[in-house]
């Protein structure tokens, strides 16, 4: 049997030190991220001592959005994939340090890429799994139009390139001089022949035949600036909408516009908020969402939602999970770059973060949750009022939440303070009860689908009932 030719050391010392001076981290701020003393990280700076694969592990996760672009050639994204599968609590098997799983990427790259590949196609059944599950006694036997869409959005990973891309091309076209409101117009007008008028009548009226966009005066600036963007990425975009909706594998007219209608909305907040500069002030400004919005001249929603889009080939974003949320605990909106799926009916857990901030609008409420798969979760969450143009129409109130993984609080600025360690500092949720398999929730609002129910007449607990 052949011998296996011994690993080449890595020395990369000066990538480390241009990676922590472009995050103005010190030394002993980068050494706490990664785990080592900082008379260690000081050798590997000057070139004494090699990275070993725990440190590059630690560097692939703590940094993933960084250290990509500091050492390609180290092919990161796949030590990524590798850790994951590798140390999956949920997979019964014992977990592989991160020396061992460096090794394979070096010495069995076919082998390691097939296991990342087989954990992320688990991943996938499991949640097909958990989508099973949640339609046990649902009434409708296929899927409704919009709920198709929301699939199929989830499925590109929440990034569609070509219209993200050519949104932010047409971005780069514009001046960026004047106000939103006014190059946007000036655009529809001039490209178009097109006159914007500000009236009560919708949100949004397009006639074709008159050449006229009629916005809703009384809402606000940013809701009008995303409904001129949605209207010029219809108009400029067709042609690619249209390919990119005959390609997608819908059953309904009904799915198809619903589709045409999302993509609009994806374009014009591509168009809002370009991927690279976006991206570039996002990392700046450690994803802090009211200096964006500021920064941007969009709503808190707005800012939210395209964070959990940045999933661009060679240029991702931090991995965030978004949704919007209604007083009555419906999921209206939801996105998820991570590994938290939604529920796809029923409500969400009642003991996440969200439900409190429905009813309290204007203030940002923090939270470390923890999934049954042991995933730790920083969720910011915050109440929004959609004021009404008359009294007799009920203001909207929502909370929209933002999170990501806990190995990436340190670049979520809501993240500061808490502490996503600690045995006893996370909220343990799941996605809904219905598909939660967690026994010792005193929240429990029903069983689990699909669980034979254990009852004793002659014990009572919070809950009244077991399951197996």
């Amino acid at each position: 049997m052949a011998s296996v030719p011994p690993r080449p050391r890595i020395f990369a010392g000066d990538r480390v030190r241009a990676l922590r001076a472009r995050l103005s981290l010190s030394q002993t701020g980068l050494s706490r991220r990664l785990g080592i003393s900082t008379s260690y990280l000081s050798q590997i700076e000057s070139g004494d001592r090699p990275i070993t694969g725990g440190v590059l592990g630690a560097l692939a996760r703590a940094f993933p959005l960084d250290w990509v672009d500091v050492a390609p050639e180290d092919d990161s994204a796949a030590l990524v994939g590798a850790l994951e599968a590798g140390t999956d609590p949920s997979v019964p098997a014992a977990l592989m340090n991160e020396d061992a799983i460096l090794r394979g990427l070096k010495q069995q790259p076919l082998v390691t890429r097939r296991m990342t590949a087989l954990h992320a196609a688990l991943r996938r059944s499991q949640e097909q799994l958990r989508v099973l599950d949640d339609r046990v006694d649902a009434s409708q036997p296929t899927l409704l139009p919009w709920e198709e869409v929301r699939d199929w959005f989830q499925g590109s990973g929440n990034y569609i390139d070509p219209l993200d891309r050519f949104a932010e091309g047409l971005a780069e076209q514009l001046p960026g001089t004047r106000s939103t409101a006014t190059v946007l117009t000036e655009r529809l007008r001039d490209a178009h022949g097109i006159a914007v008028v500000e009236d009560g009548s919708a949100l949004r009226a397009y006639d074709a035949e008159r050449a006229t966009l009629r916005i809703d005066g009384a809402q606000p600036i940013e809701t009008r600036h995303f409904q001129l963007a949605h209207q010029l990425i219809r108009l400029e975009a067709d042609a690619l909408i249209e390919g990119i909706v005959a390609a997608a594998p819908l059953r309904s007219d009904a799915a198809r516009e619903l589709l045409r209608v999302g993509l609009a909305n994806y374009g014009a907040g591509a168009l809002l908020l370009p991927y690279a500069r976006f991206r570039s002030e996002a990392r700046a400004r450690r994803h802090d969402v009211d200096a964006l919005r500021q920064r941007f001249g969009v709503s808190f929603e707005q800012v939210c939602h395209r964070l959990s889009t940045l999933q661009r080939p060679g240029a991702p974003g931090v991995p965030f999970f978004f949704c919007r949320i209604d007083m009555a605990g419906n999921i209206t909106k939801r996105h998820s770059a991570t590994r938290l799926q939604f529920a796809q009916y029923g409500g969400a857990c009642p003991l996440w973060v969200a439900h409190e901030a429905v009813a309290i609008s204007d203030r940002i409420l923090v939270q470390v949750a923890e999934m049954p798969d042991g995933a730790r979760y920083v969720s910011m969450a915050k109440g929004l009022v959609k004021a009404t143009a008359s009294y007799r129409r009920t203001p909207r109130r929502y909370a929209v939440v933002l999170g990501c993984e806990v190995e990436q609080a340190a670049d979520f600025v809501y993240g500061d303070g808490l502490d996503v360690t600690g045995p006893d500092s996370a909220t343990p949720i799941g996605p809904s009860c219905r598909i939660c398999p967690r026994r010792d929730c005193d929240q429990r609002a029903f069983p689990p689908a699909g669980r034979d129910l254990l009852i004793d007449p002659d014990r009572r607990t919070i809950v009244p009932y077991a399951f197996e």
